[in-house]
């Protein structure tokens, strides 16, 4: 994606399930879990830069004894500054004493991060601040060991009002009205309340305070506690969580969202965003990852066992199709046969704006996310050159010479790397014209891959949000190549509607597209259906939630997508082009063919998985019409 937008989180969690000293003797290592919750971070840390921050839990742990380590980082590497931060510790001990390395039970007692049960986090900030505060995992603590929660997630809510609102009926006193907040604060108020069924429970049986602890321990019901905290949630998410006393927990909203993928053997239990990171960090095959269900959570207790219970009932599945196009790593199986596949799908609208002259067509990518849907397009350009192939040699049947027949079989798609980024510039410029300028050499550009005043350029980015970089940059430097045609391909569908469920995509007005409805609404003379649709959303506010519908759909129905994509070139040409441009978007036809099970397409259809959604979409475009810069949620 050349627009830099921020976007999901990661989790990681990594549950031993035999005695440290077995992973000591068999791998190596007395940090055996600790060294692959870093890998599962560090294989996700595309999911995060904003912050990153490991909690870790130690199991039986005598009263006096610290049972619980977390650290965060906020810092320009916070991966890196965690880890360093937890070994620096190690290193410390290990100079002076340096036979406790060889014994993990002494490390156990004595240093943090060194118990069975790990918890990690990689934070994209969708909105608020970076500071410390921010980054998960989260800590709700407590004298008692089974009323500690530690909670880390990849999660928005849409009504983090109503959510605050109820947290205050039932008597607390939040202390920000966050998402994080609250649903730290409602798992935490159910945990309590288990904490109080179960303590009273066994009193009447006669048991003392102590005596009644570590059968709490043992009795708590998980599954009630996630089912109880989460009946009013409307959002995406995937949600871990750990209690003090070594139960855990990841919970995966109805309609599938958010990823979380799990592994489990006699070993270890391990979860994490996206299946890669495990199949790296425990050499796997890939159909040994599983996914939780939608509704679903993976629920661990501490003595080891593992059960996937339903906590709500699970919606049609829309598991996020961003997921597939740009977010999560590529390295997956299907995530990369799905990019080659929107790449292929796109050959037929590209070839037919070029005339079908692929002789004269120069194709290449951006940025390098989009290398993967490149390969689909220029395999489906080869196949269509083959075409041109046999035809050819059929027709001219025995009249062709030798050197006839190699021109033609040395007919190919013309493939050049044409734009490189250089660097992630960070100015200093305050004023617009200048700093402008300085982000337009963010990319440089390969000089002498084009004819000039002959061929054509096809450039193919994953998907187009602002198209910021693309007039600010790309097109400006692809243009000094002096191309009588510049098409830049998306290999998703047009992007017209915001996102509520963990990507920074909030403001209708920054979209290109929806600025090309604007403006062909002007041409046409059909500026009553803004004020019309505003009306509507306002009305739609006062009801029920269940009864609130997108009524934005309705800026874009007087369009075609073809007439949307060619005004929004206009929108996104600099001055002074000499290259005629050219936008090409995915169908969302081709969207579900290629990403058959990832039909989570709210961004380009408008059709929100919860109702949360439809109000969201309504409130942006309130915020447009009255001139309000500021997030719908």
């Amino acid at each position: 994606m050349s627009d830099a937008i921020k976007h999901e989180c990661g989790i990681a969690m990594v549950r031993l399930l035999k005695p440290l000293q077995y992973y000591k003797d068999k791998y190596g290592s007395s940090f055996y879990g600790l060294n692959k919750t870093y890998l599962l971070m560090e294989k996700q840390h595309n999911r995060g830069q904003d912050g990153a921050g490991l909690a870790n839990i130690k199991l039986d742990m005598e009263p006096g004894k610290r049972y619980i380590s977390r650290h965060r980082s906020n810092s320009s590497t916070p991966i890196k500054d965690v880890f360093a931060h937890i070994n620096g510790r190690f290193e410390e001990e290990f100079k002076e004493n340096p036979e406790h390395i060889q014994d993990p039970e002494w490390l156990k007692q004595n240093l943090p991060f060194t118990g069975e049960l790990f918890l990690g986090h990689l934070r994209y900030g969708t909105h608020g601040g970076n500071t410390i505060e921010h980054c998960h995992p989260f800590l709700r603590q407590n004298n008692w060991m089974t009323r500690n929660l530690v909670l880390a997630g990849n999660f928005n809510m849409t009504n983090v009002d109503e959510l605050f609102q109820q947290l205050v009926e039932i008597g607390q006193h939040p202390k920000e009205k966050a998402d994080t907040v609250t649903v730290l604060e409602k798992i935490g108020h159910f945990l309590d309340e288990e904490n109080d069924r179960l303590y009273y429970e066994f009193k009447q049986k006669g048991y003392s305070k102590a005596n009644a602890t570590p059968l709490i321990a043992e009795n708590i019901d998980v599954q009630r506690i996630l089912f109880e905290s989460a009946k009013k949630w409307d959002g995406g998410y995937a949600i871990a969580g750990m209690m003090g006393h070594g139960d855990a927990f990841v919970m995966r909203d109805p309609a599938g969202i958010r990823p979380a993928h799990w592994y489990q053997d006699d070993e270890v239990l391990v979860v994490a965003s996206e299946r890669p990171a495990i199949q790296t960090a425990f050499n796997l095959k890939w159909e040994d990852v599983k996914e939780i269900k939608p509704g679903y959570a993976l629920i661990i207790k501490k003595d080891g066992t593992i059960s996937e219970k339903k906590f709500r009932e699970p919606l049609e599945q829309k598991s996020c199709s961003f997921e597939r196009i740009y977010f999560s790593r590529g390295s997956d199986k299907d995530i990369y046969q799905e990019r080659k596949e929107l790449g292929r799908l796109v050959v037929a609208p590209v070839l037919k704006e070029l005339d079908y002259d692929v002789k004269n067509t120069v194709f290449s990518f951006i940025p390098n996310t989009a290398e993967t849907s490149f390969y689909g397009m220029v395999k489906g350009v080869e196949d269509y050159i083959n075409i041109l192939k046999t035809d050819q040699i059929l027709s001219g049947k025995r009249s062709l010479d030798a050197a006839q027949v190699r021109e033609i079989l040395n007919m190919r798609a013309r493939v050049e790397k044409l734009t490189i980024k250089d660097a992630k510039l960070r100015t200093f410029i305050t004023d617009d014209v200048h700093r402008d300028d300085l982000v337009s050499h963010v990319y440089d550009i390969t000089y002498g891959t084009v004819k000039r005043g002959q061929d054509n350029v096809v450039l193919i980015d994953d998907s187009i949000v602002r198209g910021t970089t693309l007039k600010q940059s790309i097109l400006r430097i692809v243009d000094r190549l002096g191309p009588k045609k510049i098409v830049i391909v998306s290999s998703a569908p047009q992007i017209r509607y915001p996102d509520c469920y963990g990507i920074d995509m909030a403001k209708l007005g920054d979209f290109m597209v929806f600025r090309a409805a604007v403006e062909l609404l002007k041409e046409t003379k059909q500026t009553n259906i803004l004020d019309d649709v505003y009306e509507q959303a306002k009305a739609q506010m006062d009801l029920p939630i269940e009864k609130i519908v997108n009524v934005v759909k309705q800026v874009y129905k007087p369009f075609t997508a073809e007439q949307l994509a060619g005004k929004s070139a206009e929108i996104i040409s600099p001055a002074n082009m000499n290259a005629e441009v050219k936008l090409i978007f995915q169908s969302i036809e081709g969207l579900h063919s290629a990403c058959p099970n990832h039909l989570g397409d709210w961004y380009f259809t408008g059709n929100y998985p919860t109702p949360g959604g439809n109000r969201v979409v309504n409130r942006a475009f309130i915020n447009y019409m009255e001139g309000k810069n500021v997030r719908a949620y």
